[in-house]
């Protein structure tokens, strides 16, 4: 049975309520209805899936999770694809305003940022660079972590250019 993409990612967190108000604000997810007490459903603002985050809540005195911060077993982190560079300049200043923006980074042929939600769970939302416009510099880069420059990113592959065509999305027939 071959895999071919995530479907949904289920997080235990303090607060539904409150983990998916930020979800909602920051990232522009949306509430799917479900009567599960003590649940929230979101989709992503650009998907068609049933539903892409599911939220379920442990408590208040729950401590926060330390994964991602030192070594140990456990999911790190999810990461989210956006279509634009310019969605991604959006989001960022979403994160920063929200106090949640930990990270930017070039990956070469991944533009990535990095936040922490309000349980500390760590995320990334990136751009990815079409198969198209792959060229040898993108692929060297991928061998070093360098400081996200949007502007620079941008002037090269354009602020509306579609993300991820040939890599995760189809190419255009």
């Amino acid at each position: 049975m071959p895999i071919t993409r995530l479907n949904h990612a289920v997080l235990y967190v303090r607060d539904a309520e409150r983990s998916a108000a930020f979800y909602e604000d920051v990232l522009g997810f949306r509430r799917v209805p479900v009567g599960l007490p003590g649940a929230v459903f979101l989709q992503a603002s650009g998907s068609t899936n049933d539903h892409d985050l599911g939220l379920f809540s442990v408590g208040g005195q729950t401590p926060e999770t330390l994964v991602g911060r030192r070594p140990g077993v456990g999911l790190y982190h999810l990461a989210w694809e956006v279509d634009t560079l310019a969605e991604l300049e959006r989001i960022a200043g979403e994160l920063a305003a929200a106090r949640s923006l930990t990270g930017a980074t070039d990956h070469g042929t991944t533009k990535a940022l990095y936040g922490r939600d309000p349980d500390g769970i760590d995320f990334e939302v990136s751009w990815l660079v079409p198969a198209s416009l792959i060229d040898d510099e993108a692929r060297r880069a991928r061998e070093e972590i360098r400081p996200l420059d949007l502007e620079r990113e941008k002037a090269r592959y354009g602020a509306f250019t579609p993300g991820g065509t040939g890599v995760s999305a189809p190419a255009a027939l």
